[in-house]
C-alpha cells in the first residue's frame, strides 16, 4: 500500500474515531444532566416531606402545597391543612445547599467530560485498530489477482509432501501466498507430532504386552513338557501365569481408562467432599498395605472442595504407590493438605526416595515413560499411573507442582481450583 493511501486511511480512521467519540461525549453529557435533575428532585421531595412531617407530625394527602423557588432569598414552602393549620418554611438555606451540591457534582462531571473529549478519540482509535487491520487485509486480498499457476504450484508442493514421515515444509517463494504456506506448514507439524506420539504409544503398548505374553507362553510350554508330572513346576507355572495375567488385565484397564478419557466417555461425578477425610483414607490404606515405609500426615483446617472424590482418591493412591516404589525400605512418605495464597486447595505426597533428574521431570506424565537412570522400577507397574493422574487433575482444571532432588526425594503437589 502506498504512503498516500495509508495516510488517507489513517485520516478516515481518525475521522470515524472523532465522530464516535463525539457521540459518546454527547450521551455522557445527557446522562449527567438526567442524573443531576433526578438528584435535585429527590432531595427537594425529601426536604419537603421532612419539613411537613416535623411541623404537623404526619403527612396528609389532601393538604394544599406550594413551593416558591425564585428568587432564592424569598423562597418558601407552604402547606395548608384541612383544619386551617398552615406551615410556611423558608427554603433559602436548603436551595443554597442544593446549588452547592450540584455545582460540586457538575465540576466532577466536567472533569470526566474533558477527559473523554481529550483522550476519547485515542481510545476509540485503539479499539478500531484491529478492525482497521482486518479491513486492510481484506482489501489486499480483494485486490490480489487470481493466478491459476500460483495455486497450481502450491497444490503440487502439497502433493509431494508426506504428512507423517517427512519433515519437509512447503515453500514456493510467493509473498502473496506466504500466509497460506505458514498455516499449512503449522498444520503439517501438528499432524506429524500427533503421528509420532501415536506410533510411540503403539510401540510402547506392544512392548508392555509382549513381556507378560512371553512369560505366559514360556510357562505354558514348561507345563506342557514337565508340569503334568512335576507338582512344583505346576504350582510355579500357575502362580506366574496368574501374576502376569493380572498385570495384563491392569494394563488393559488403564489403557481403556485413558482412551475413554480422551474420547470424552469418562464422566466426572462432581460433589462436595472433605479433602481431609479423603487423604486420611488413603493414609490408612497405605499403612495397611505397605509395612516397609513410615507414613506421616500433616493436616490442616477442614477443607471442603468440589470434585469427583473417587477419581481424586485414585490420583492420591497413584502418587503414594509411586513414592513407595522409589523409596528405600524404612524411608518416609508424607501426605499433606492445605490451601495456598491463591485460595486453591492442594494435597501433596513427599518421599525420601531416589529423586528425579531435572531433565526427566517434564516427561514423567507421558505414557510408558521410562527414566531408568533416575527412578528404576523395582516393583513393576505399567508406566501409565501418572498419565492417568494427570488426566484426572486436568479434568478438574487443576495442575501439578513437582520438586525433586537426586538422592534426597520428590514432592508432587496437586492444586485444585475452588470452582470447576
Amino acid at each position: 500500500m502506498s504512503r498516500s493511501k495509508r495516510k488517507q486511511k489513517n485520516k478516515n480512521v481518525t475521522s470515524i474515531a472523532i465522530k464516535i467519540n463525539a457521540i459518546s461525549v454527547r450521551k455522557l453529557f445527557f446522562k449527567f444532566l438526567i442524573i443531576n435533575i433526578a438528584l435535585m428532585a429527590i432531595l427537594t421531595v425529601f426536604w419537603c416531606l421532612n419539613a411537613e412531617k416535623t411541623f404537623y407530625g404526619e403527612l396528609v394527602e389532601t393538604a394544599e402545597r406550594s413551593f416558591v423557588f425564585y428568587p432564592i432569598e424569598t423562597s418558601k414552602y407552604t402547606v395548608v391543612w384541612d383544619n386551617g393549620k398552615t406551615m410556611v418554611k423558608e427554603a433559602k438555606d436548603f436551595l443554597y445547599m442544593l446549588r452547592q451540591t450540584v455545582i460540586l457534582l457538575g465540576i466532577v462531571e466536567l472533569v470526566f467530560l474533558l477527559e473523554e473529549i481529550i483522550f476519547g478519540t485515542a481510545k476509540v482509535r485503539r479499539i478500531l485498530k484491529p478492525l482497521n487491520e482486518m479491513a486492510e487485509t481484506a482489501s489486499r486480498l480483494s485486490n490480489m489477482t487470481f493466478d491459476e499457476e500460483k495455486f497450481q504450484n502450491l497444490e503440487d508442493a502439497i502433493s509431494k509432501i508426506s504428512p507423517v514421515i517427512s519433515d519437509e515444509r512447503i515453500s514456493i517463494g510467493d509473498n502473496e501466498l506466504q500466509g497460506l504456506e505458514d498455516a499449512i506448514n503449522k498444520l503439517l507439524d501438528r499432524m506429524r507430532e500427533s503421528y509420532r506420539q501415536q506410533a510411540r504409544f503403539v510401540s510402547d503398548a506392544s512392548h508392555e504386552l509382549r513381556t507378560p505374553i512371553s512369560v505366559i507362553q514360556g510357562y505354558a510350554n514348561m507345563l506342557d513338557r514337565w508340569g503334568k508330572n512335576d507338582e512344583s513346576v505346576l504350582e510355579e507355572s500357575i502362580t506366574a501365569i496368574k501374576c502376569e495375567s493380572e498385570n495384563m488385565k491392569n494394563l488393559v484397564e488403564q489403557l481403556l481408562f485413558l482412551a475413554r478419557g480422551v474420547n470424552g466417555k469418562t464422566q466426572l461425578t462432581i460433589g462436595r467432599f472433605s479433602l481431609n477425610d479423603m487423604m486420611k483414607e488413603v493414609l490408612e490404606e497405605s499403612r495397611m498395605i505397605d509395612k516397609n515405609h513410615t507414613y506421616n500426615y500433616i493436616d490442616s483446617e477442614d477443607i471442603s472442595i468440589l470434585g469427583d472424590v473417587a477419581l481424586l482418591k485414585q490420583t492420591a493412591r497413584i502418587l503414594v504407590e509411586n513414592a513407595a516404589k522409589y523409596t528405600e525400605k524404612d524411608g518416609f512418605i508424607t501426605l499433606r493438605i492445605g490451601i495456598n495464597d491463591k485460595g486453591e486447595a492442594y494435597f501433596s505426597i513427599q518421599d525420601t526416595g531416589i529423586g528425579i533428574d531435572e531433565k526427566d521431570v517434564a516427561h514423567i506424565f507421558e505414557r510408558f515413560f521410562r527414566a531408568d537412570t533416575a527412578r528404576v522400577r523395582k516393583d513393576g507397574g505399567t508406566g501409565l499411573g501418572l498419565s492417568i493422574a494427570k488426566w484426572i487433575v486436568d479434568s478438574h482444571r487443576g495442575y501439578f507442582s513437582i520438586l525433586s532432588r537426586k538422592e534426597i526425594g520428590t514432592r508432587i503437589t496437586v492444586f485444585l481450583p475452588q470452582k470447576l
